[in-house]
Parts: C-alpha cells; structure tokens; sequence
C-alpha cells in the first residue's frame, strides 16, 4: 500500500487530470486525490471522461460521494477496474448540494451508516478504502464525538482517515467560509493517532508553510495539502527537499509542454491547461508578466503551445 505521508487534497474545481499530472511533475511520492465525484454521476453519466486519468498520476485515489452502500460498493468495483489506488468516501464536503443528497459532512452525524458504506466497499474491492472527514458537524462539540465516529467506522475495516480539523457548519456557512470560518483544531487529531495508534491518520486543514508539516508530522502520519497546491505549486519541490529555485521551476513547464500539446492535440483548450501553472512564479521577478501572459492569451481560438513559450521568457 502507498504511503500517506503526502497528499493532495481533493479540491471540486481543481483537481482534474491535468492539475494532478502537473502536481506529480513536481512530487513523485505524494498520493494525488480526485474532485468529488458522486456514485449517481459514475453510474449514469461519461465514465470515461469522468474517471480518465493518466498513466504518470500513481498514486491517485478516487474521491466517492454518496451514502448509498451499494452504489458505492458498485462504483468502488468500477474505480478499482480503471486502475486507481484508493477509493475514499467523501464525509467532509459542507456544500448544500451534498446535504439534499444526504452525503458529504452530513453523513458525520451517521457513523452506523459509513460503516456499512465502507464495510460494502471493501468487501468488493482489494484496494484500500479510505474517509475523509472534518472533526464533527453542527452542536458536535468538543473531541467525543469524533472518537466514537473514528471508532465505529475502523471496526468495518478502514485503516486511513484524513481528517480535515475544523467542524462543518451545515446550516449558515457557505462551502467557502467552511473552509475558513471554523477553528482549526489540530490537537483533536493528534489525540485520535493516540487514541488509535494502528491506524493511519493524516491531518488537513491550514497548511502551508513547510515548517507547519514537520511539526504534523511530528503527531501523525501524513498531511495533505489543499489551497497551497494552486496558490503555490512550488511547495511540493520544497515539500520533497528539492530545489525549488527559478531554473529548477522552469524545468517544470519544459517536462509539462509535451504534456500541453498531445492535450491540444485532444482538442483541450490551453486556458484548462494552464491554469494548474498560473501561480508557479509566485515570489520570482516577472511573475506577474507570466501570469498576466497566460491570462490573456490562453483564451484565444488559437491559442497554442507558443502562448506558453513566450509567457516563459518574460520570467
């Protein structure tokens, strides 16, 4: 089994397959996570186009939304025949759409019901199911309430849980200030690797300084990783101690352009591709030339490769 100690959070907007090949140009050992993806949308919609990723991705788990055991069960059979390395259940995602669904941070409130979920999907796949959740939901107050949901859950047979440490609001918060509003409560998920010192325990939430994750990883088993990755890509060379100088970045987007053009080739649009890239410069003389390069011209019918050649030279 892959090692958690890296991870990309699943991001809805963000992580598609490019942003996550562009990511494991920059990190070989971290485990890259889908979007959200919901069984109903597996089940009756573009597999193909919904679960295409590529080869160069590994490892690259599969982010489920859903509550429903068998369909997760159904589309945890599906992911496992496309080749992903994981499967984890979505108990974190605040967003209004997910509650009438009655999935995502709600299903905190149902740990019987996760554990079936989990049970059902481990039962008919061999790759690792894995949670990610927040600390608890609503009047959830205080660590109690999570201990008993990590507790009941384990007992189906899940090993990893990613915990991002701040509750969900489901009512009054917006998906955005839930990412922001609650307080960070990183020492609830270090009791939980003391509580149950067998499992694999990963912390999320807040984390962007190099520093922040050696501390982490002082307490627990992994981190991951969410804004950081598209506000500062450059933190994962750091993160693995490489360099992460001006040559050493633009060596990145020489490796991503053959990338770039078998994708146009696809009939890709440039903008889709160059928006994991936009903020690699950040900190570097001329970053904001290349950011405003790419802007303005990867938009264009015509856009190709050269918009992003050029916009290069002007860092």
């Amino acid at each position: 089994m892959h090692s958690h100690r890296f991870c990309l959070a699943p991001m809805i907007d963000w992580t598609d397959k490019h942003f996550r090949y562009f990511i494991r140009l920059l990190t070989q050992h971290t485990v890259l996570y889908t979007e959200m993806i919901t069984t109903g949308a597996i089940l009756h919609g573009d597999r193909d186009y919904l679960l295409g990723y590529n080869t160069e991705e590994h490892p690259v788990a599969l982010q489920l939304g859903g509550s429903d055991p068998s369909a997760l069960a159904e589309c945890a059979k599906i992911a496992e025949a496309y080749g992903f390395d994981e499967i984890n259940l979505n108990v974190g995602c605040p967003s209004k759409r997910v509650q009438s669904g009655s999935f995502g941070a709600c299903l905190m409130k149902e740990p019987d019901l996760v554990a079936e979920c989990i049970a059902k999907m481990q039962a008919a796949v061999s790759i690792p199911v894995t949670v990610k959740s927040r600390i608890g939901v609503d009047e959830q107050e205080g660590y109690e309430a999570l201990y008993h949901f990590v507790h009941l859950v384990q007992q189906s047979g899940c090993k990893t849980f990613i915990v991002h440490a701040r509750k969900a609001w489901l009512e009054g918060l917006s998906p955005k200030q839930n990412r922001e509003i609650p307080p960070l409560k990183y020492h609830y998920v270090y009791q939980l690797k003391q509580d149950f010192i067998d499992l694999n325990i990963v912390i999320n939430g807040g984390i962007n300084t190099i520093d922040a994750v050696d501390e982490h990883l002082r307490y627990v088993d992994g981190v991951m990783i969410g804004r950081e990755a598209y506000k500062n890509p450059s933190f994962f060379l750091a993160l693995e101690k490489n360099a992460y100088d001006l040559t050493a970045k633009k060596n990145i987007i020489q490796q991503y352009l053959p990338y770039i053009q078998q994708q146009l080739s696809a009939g890709v649009k440039l903008s889709a591709l160059v928006r994991p890239m936009m903020c690699l410069f950040n900190g570097e003389p001329g970053s904001k030339h290349w950011r405003r390069h790419l802007s303005m011209y990867s938009h264009q019918k015509t856009a190709d490769i050269v918009v992003v050649q050029q916009a290069l030279e002007l860092v």
